[in-house]
């Protein structure tokens, strides 16, 4: 049987491109999302669908069984669930910060850990990689973020402190900090504002930032990396 790689926050846009890539690569896909519409994905042997709130531990244990159950390890797992929005510092409300915790990073800790644990039971390494954001590094006046980021930012330290822990195990920890990308979450927004927020004055779609996630999986020697997917973004101003 092949390698089983969990994907969070499946759906749709980056999600969804995850899930099609590594299932046209051959892999066993269990896709978690909070629902799933009927017909978003073509019924696979090779997949298998677990809806669930990421934020409830609940769902953790649900997707981890369900891994192990249909396809009997855990080799990957791809954090992607998340939520954003951009709004002044002063207009986040303590409801805000909570929902971006419970997504952000308690949706990253609880089916980490259990990935983490299958791994280490089955001997043979594995990889686990998040998606993050390039502003967490390079912030965009016109575009305040700064209590998401607070999440995203941890993202990305944890996955270099994680990479440090479990190096010796061969499993390997790294990040996708993607730019703007089109997604659903962005249909509403102006398309020629979006593409001032790279210096390529381009938007990414999901299959790019599907292929650093693919890369950084099957990189053996890959580690403690950060990849940026932004256009330059990530380097400063433009």
């Amino acid at each position: 049987m092949g390698k089983t790689v969990i994907v969070t926050g499946a759906s749709r846009g980056i999600g969804a491109a995850v899930v099609n890539a590594f299932l046209n690569r051959g892999y066993n896909v269990v896709a978690n999302s909070l629902t799933f519409a009927r017909g978003e994905f073509t019924a696979a042997p090779n997949l298998a669908l677990v809806d669930g709130d990421i934020g409830c531990e609940a769902t953790a244990e649900k997707i981890a069984r369900t891994a192990i159950s249909t396809f009997g390890s855990i080799d990957h797992l791809v954090n992607n669930a998340g939520i954003f929005s951009a709004k002044p510092f002063t207009d986040y409300t303590v409801e805000d910060f909570h929902k971006f915790v419970s997504v952000n990073l308690d949706g990253f800790i609880f089916v980490t850990q259990l990935a983490v644990k299958q791994m280490l039971v089955q001997e043979e390494g594995g990889s686990v990689t998040t998606i993050t954001a390039s502003l967490a590094d390079n912030p965009i006046a016109g575009v305040p973020a700064s209590i998401p980021m607070i999440t995203k930012g941890g993202l990305n330290a944890i996955t270099i402190s994680l990479a440090s822990e479990y190096a010796k195990k061969h499993i390997r920890f790294n990040a996708v900090a993607p730019g703007v990308v089109s997604t659903p979450m962005h249909e509403k927004d102006d398309e020629s504002v979006m593409r001032t927020l790279s210096p390529m004055g381009t938007i990414s779609e999901g299959a790019d930032i599907a292929d650093a996630v693919l890369y950084l999986t099957e990189a053996r020697f890959v580690t403690g990396e950060v990849l940026h997917v932004d256009g330059g973004a990530h380097v400063g101003r433009w």
